[in-house]
């Protein structure tokens, strides 16, 4: 076997001690790092000042270092007391403080060495660090240090290479020797890397293998550049001089062979999880391709890939499934080589479980587990405080079996750092476990009184941690049923925890956890709500596509949960609508696709998730639709009336076809239509049609499912059926004569279709009943109806209808009676008598008629009713006489009966009465009118009722009398009594006179409602009632709880008017507080009018408001009007004296000129005061009264109707200039002008007396300005 294969093997050849060391070194690196075990004392357990055993924290690493390196090696611990450290080197104890070039950490046993250009080469070696306290040792895992020394350049021959073109060569590097692997680069003498191809490639030994050369590969710089990086040193060899030189012939192709590796097989041995390389470089003209295969498997793709033009098949964190047999294959135009590559894959020591420290109590076993595996398996062995156990006597307490240690009865001097480790050729694994043997004081680290919420049918666990040494156990009891032992669904976990299975409302409650044989409690409150339900699920929809489809989830939660979230899944998928805006709209717990297409088929799950429990259920969506056409229609069995019809058919679009629908159409018929003839279910695929004679026909097939009707098929060709004699004949035969001496035999004609054959007809048959003997007459047709003359009025006839063609007739049909045409009955009936029976009803008898008159069928007879009117009506007579009733009515009856009672007639009314009988054709004539009369019958209820109250006690009622009083009317009756008081009695008064319409009642109770019943009487008694309900009017009174509304000029006022209090006025006062003003008085206001608005106030000023009835105040208050107030003229100014004497004379002159007005009217026009009144305008100054007028006389009325019009010449005398004249209000007030003429000036007009005014609730009387609106004060401040 070649040199090369020994080497990769690594058993034998001079390489091996150096490849083993590498595998080694690796193996450290690769090898998992143990666990940092910790106290397990809860952080919640109250102890001061615990100890602990020590734990290795930070492991120190091995390393291949140069002089120039630093080295540090570093072993970290933590423990209680602290640990103190010392080191193991090749199984010697070792010192670093005692080597003045190392320095050591003071806090740990980390020490490290500062490079210099000494020698290094005795701190090689094999290092333990050993962390050790009262309680006992942790061991590290074990570093190696390798020393190197730094490479050097060695001296070579210069190289130089000639070679033919078309030939292979190498060039070589040639490293120096070293443990560390360098990284090699080939470059020119401008340190640019040499071009690689498929034929020019790097080994990884750092040679330049050429597959073959060309021309164009001569140079004379081809340089190996080699870099240790730890080191930091490159080293750059000698160039190598290249010459190719050029053939004389035409370069020959070469066939394919290895150059790396050489030969056709090697072998690999690498451990799992590391990386491996495989090189496959060949030489060949042309370059060859490179195919990898694994001869015995397939090739896992994951853990391999392929580099430097798939030279190099590269695997990544192999592992022990990649053994086996690898080929790489070489191939150009000239042929193939292969080479085979055998890979074992071992694996250093890894653990499968590891040992975990642990606080124990005395008399506790401890079981130590420590399970390792690797290629090959590996051997554990077990150390105490870093003493091999084959060093330390034996402990009949103490035994290892299969990698377990176990301790028996354990005391407190059995606490110690326990080391376990599994070696095998690879390397080495170590790890630590203590085992501390204490006693602690039990504790409940749970916090007391904690509140636990689920829902029904859910688990719930109740927390109740525990730690001490020995653990301690607990006990849990219910509030109200101790134990919980014997409840199936609750247990006790190894934590402590109490679980509850299936939680239902009967387990809320307080719950209580006791350490046993202590008094240590805790108590938990568990509160179980009702499960969510979902009460209305999701259906599974079937819905055509482009429709809407809606899946609803309704759902109940308990109160006491906050609002849940719906979550709506499709085929387990989330939804939501930000997903997909335009496909779905999520509303609450509604999910809305408004426009399904194929992708939305699927199962929908709502999910409701609340903050305790989460409940499902699902629907589906299927995409449906109208069935795909039959096709494949085929008619088979062709027969005179039927044939067979069969299809295939199409898709059904999730929707099974319910039934088939087959139609057909009469090819050569004017009807152009298709028409059904038959439906079969389903599941049937064929039909047999029953056909008619002398039709040609042509078929389809349409599908029906739950979604609509298919279109329809492909028609099959015509089929024509032949000519047969009719199978029925028409039916509906009958008389229909109408006129007398006639015979209309008349029938339902027959469908084309049941022709049956060319030339159809009718064959009529006819002949008398009585008297014609067995003959029948005869005659043809081809429509109805058939009519035969001179047979007599009213005679029975046999008269039959049969169907016939040209190829036969149809069946013998069977006959029916039928009549001749009737007319009009010859005579009245005899014998008409009336009988009264009441007021409103008669009984009338007549004689039955001589049937031979009637000249038809009796149909019955008829009571001519005739209303003239009432009997006291002056007209009757005349009416009578001349034949002209107010009514006429007609009652019909049997034509058996000769006796009728009639009811609903008017009493006190004359009527007249007639008899006729009739037949089909119709009247006969009518008996002689009879007159009679009806007697009299209570009237009908009064038309009206009115109610109207003068006083509190009184009250009068006015109506109007019945419009039908069915007699003559005598007087009224009155009944009454108190609506409010059951137990008062119902009194009585009757009212005599035909002509009375009204009547008071006295000594009504003020405070009660009544219910009135007034009835009309005649001599036949009492009528309907008419009913009402009143009550008595209260005196008027002052409104109370009036309210304010302010503004800048005026002030709103508003009340509710006091229920059925009569309307009453009152006053308002106002002063202006401004020291100077004078009060002012409003008009009229009635309590009615629930508004009032006052007016003429100044803005932002303060006024004081006295409310006056009958001449008391009954409320006064304060007010200030909005919006800034208007300043007044400042009193230096008013107090001038020249300034008052100029306002005394134009006061002077205005009167003197209001005088000589005054006169001048008085010396005019001779018209009367009534003459004047009826000439105004203003239409409310006619009705006023001498009351409205106060002190108006007769002279005043005359001297102001005698005045001239001055005003027409001046306008002094116009209320434009009073108002603009200063001062104007004073002369308002005290010039004493006609109150009428005051009041057309100022627009103001004096409301009567408020105790002279009075209004009721029956009869409103609201005082109304003229615009429509309430009466408002118009004076000026």
């Amino acid at each position: 076997m070649p040199a090369t294969s020994q080497q990769q093997v690594g058993s034998r050849g001079q390489c091996a001690p150096l490849l083993l060391s590498l595998l080694s070194l690796l193996l450290l690196f690769l090898a998992p790092k143990p666990g940092k075990a910790t106290i397990n004392i809860p952080s919640k357990y109250k102890i001061r000042d615990l100890k602990s055993p020590p734990v290795i924290t930070a492991q120190p690493d091995s390393v291949t270092t140069f002089s120039t390196d630093d080295i540090t090696l570093t072993c970290e611990a933590t423990g209680n007391p602290p640990p103190t450290f010392r080191w193991v080197k090749d199984g010697v104890e070792f010192d670093p403080s005692q080597d003045p070039d190392l320095s050591v950490s003071r806090d740990s046993g980390t020490f490290s060495l500062t490079a210099k250009d000494g020698p290094i080469h005795q701190y090689q070696g094999r290092y333990s660090c050993y962390a050790s306290n009262e309680l006992g040792t942790a061991v590290s895992n074990e570093a190696r240090i390798i020393t190197e020394n730094n490479p050097t350049q060695q001296k070579e021959k210069k190289v130089s290479i000639k070679v033919e073109e078309g030939e292979s060569v190498v060039l070589p590097c040639n490293p120096p020797n070293s443990t560390v692997v360098p990284v090699m680069h080939w470059m020119d003498k401008k340190l640019k890397h040499i071009q690689q191809n498929e034929r020019v490639i790097q080994g990884r030994d750092g040679n330049l293998y050429f597959s073959h050369v060309t021309a164009a590969d001569s140079r004379d710089d081809y340089t190996c550049n080699t870099q240790f990086l730890s080191a930091r040193i490159i080293m750059l060899k000698d160039p190598i001089k290249l010459t190719v030189v050029p053939s004389n012939s035409v370069v020959r192709n070469r066939r394919p062979q290895m150059m790396r590796p050489t030969g056709s097989r090697s072998s690999y041995l690498v451990l799992s999880g590391q990386n491996l390389d495989l090189e496959c470089i060949v030489q060949g003209l042309p370059s060859p391709k490179i195919q990898w295969i694994k001869k015995d498997a397939v090739m896992s793709e994951s853990r391999t890939s392929r580099d430097n033009y798939d030279r190099v098949l590269r695997f990544k964190n192999i592992s022990v499934s990649d053994s086996g047999e690898y080929q790489c294959s070489a191939t150009n135009l000239q042929g193939m080589t292969t080479h085979t590559y055998s890979i074992t894959v071992e694996a250093a020591p890894y653990w499968t479980k590891e040992p975990k420290s642990q606080l124990y109590a005395p008399g506790e076993t401890v079981k130590l587990e420590c399970k390792a595996d690797g290629i090959p398996s590996p051997v554990v062995t077990w150390s105490i405080n870093g003493n091999p156990l084959t060093d330390i006597d034996p402990d009949t307490r103490r035994s290892v079996k299969h990698g377990i240690l176990t301790l028996k009865n354990v005391e407190i001097s059995d606490t110690a750092v326990y080391q376990c480790k599994a070696a095998n050729k690879h390397g080495a694994v170590l790890v630590n476990a203590y085992v501390y043997v204490i006693v602690l004081p039990p504790q409940i680290l749970t916090e007391d009184g904690l509140m636990y919420s689920v829902a029904g049918g859910q688990t719930i666990e109740l927390a109740c941690e525990t730690f001490g040494s020995p653990l301690p156990n607990v006990t849990w009891e219910g509030e109200s049923w101790g134990a919980l032992v014997a409840n199936p669904r609750m247990s006790q976990l190894s934590d402590g925890s109490l679980q509850i299975s299936n939680a239902s409302l009967n387990d809320s409650g307080q719950y209580t956890c006791t350490v046993n044989n202590s008094k240590i409690t805790i108590t938990a409150e568990l509160d179980v709500l009702n499960k969510t339900v979902i009460v209305k699920p999701p259906l599974a929809l079937r819905i055509q596509r482009g429709k809407p489809a809606t899946l609803t989830c309704e759902y109940q939660v308990d109160s006491r949960q906050d609002t849940p979230q719906v979550q709506w899944r499709k085929n387990r998928q989330k939804l939501s609508e930000s997903s997909d805006s335009d496909k779905y709209m999520l509303d609450e717990s509604t999910l809305i696709i408004p426009d399904v297409e194929e992708g939305d088929e699927g199962i929908y799950t709502c999910e409701v998730i609340t903050t305790l429990d989460m409940a499902e259920a699902s629907g589906s969506i299927t995409i449906v639709d109208r069935p795909d056409p039959p096709i494949q229609v085929l008619m088979t069995e062709l027969k005179e009336r039927s044939v067979t019809l069969s299809w295939t058919p199409g898709d059904d679009h999730n929707s099974p076809v319910l039934e088939y629908l087959i139609e057909f159409e009469e090819t050569g018929s004017e009807r152009k239509e298709w028409e059904e003839l038959s439906r079969v279910s389903g599941s049937n695929l064929r039909a047999t049609l029953p056909l008619k004679p002398f039709i040609s026909y042509r078929f389809r097939v349409i599908g029906i499912n739950d979604i609509g009707k298919s279109d329809p098929s492909m028609h099959t060709e015509p089929y024509s059926t032949p000519a047969a004699p009719p199978d029925s004949n028409p039916e509906g035969v009958r008389s229909d004569s109408i006129d007398p001496d006639t015979l209309v035999i008349t029938w339902k004609e027959m469908a084309r279709r049941s022709f049956n054959g060319p030339d159809f007809r009718y064959k009529v048959m006819w002949r008398k009943v009585l008297g014609s003997g067995p003959s029948w007459h005869t005659n043809y047709t081809t429509s109805s109806p058939f009519i035969v003359t001179d047979v007599g009025n009213f005679t029975a006839f046999d008269i039959k209808v049969q169907a016939v063609n040209e190829i036969g007739d149809g069946p013998d049909p069977k006959s029916t009676i039928g009549y001749s045409g009737e007319d009009y009955p010859l005579d009245a009936p005899l014998d008409v008598g009336v009988a009264l029976i009441n007021s409103t009803a008669i009984k009338v008898t007549w004689a039955a008629v001589n049937r031979e008159t009637v000249r038809g069928r009796l149909q019955g007879y008829k009571i001519h009713l005739m209303h003239y009117g009432p009997e006291s009506r002056h007209l009757r007579r005349e009416r009578v006489r001349e034949g002209k009733p107010t009514n006429i009515s007609v009652v019909m009856t049997g034509s058996s009966e000769e006796r009728k009672v009639l009811g609903d007639l008017q009493p006190y009314s004359h009527y007249a009465l007639a008899v006729s009988v009739f037949n089909n054709k119709g009247d006969g004539p009518q008996s002689e009118p009879l007159t009679f009369h009806t007697p009299e019958g209570v009237p009908g209820p009064p038309s009206s009722l009115m109610l109207d109250s003068p006083s509190e006690t009184e009250l009068t009622l006015h109506w109007t009398p019945p419009t039908q009083p069915n007699g003559v009317l005598i007087g009224y009756a009155l009944h009454y009594q108190q609506v409010d008081n059951e137990n008062s009695p119902m009194q009585v008064e009757m009212i005599n006179g035909h002509s009375a319409s009204h009547f008071t009642l006295k000594k009504l109770d003020p405070h009660s409602h009544y219910r009135f019943y007034l009835r009309g009487r005649t001599a036949a008694g009492e009528g309907l009632p008419v009913i009402r309900e009143g009550a008595t009017t209260l005196d008027g009174g002052p409104p109370s709880n009036i309210s304010l509304s302010v503004g800048e000029t005026s002030v709103n006022l508003t009340w509710v008017p006091k229920e059925r209090q009569r309307s009453v006025g009152f006053f308002i006062h106002y002063l202006r507080k401004d020291g100077r003003g004078k009060w002012k008085r409003s008009e009229r206001v009635n309590t009615s009018q629930s508004f009032y608005t006052l007016q003429g106030l100044q803005p932002g000023s303060y006024y004081q408001l006295h409310f006056d009835f009958s001449n008391k105040t009954f409320w006064e208050t304060k007010i200030q009007t909005a919006g800034a107030r208007v300043k007044d003229v400042q009193a230096a100014f008013v107090t001038e004296g020249w300034f008052i004497g100029l306002i005394s004379a134009l006061v002077l002159l205005l009167l003197l000129l209001l005088i000589l007005c005054f006169v001048k009217r008085n010396k005019g026009g001779k018209y009367s005061v009534k003459d004047k009144e009826e000439g105004q305008i203003d239409s409310e100054a006619r009705p006023m009264n001498s009351e409205a007028f106060g002190e108006y006389s007769e002279n005043e009325e005359k001297r102001t109707a005698s005045q001239p019009s001055l005003c027409e010449d001046s306008k002094l005398c116009t209320d434009d200039a009073l108002d603009d004249y200063p001062n104007s209000n004073s002369v308002q007030t005290e010039v004493i002008m006609d109150e009428s003429l005051a009041s057309q000036s100022s627009g103001v007009r004096d409301a009567p007396d408020p105790e002279t005014e009075e209004s009721s609730p029956l009869n409103p009387a609201t005082t109304i300005s003229q615009h429509g609106l309430p009466n408002s004060a118009a004076l000026l401040d």
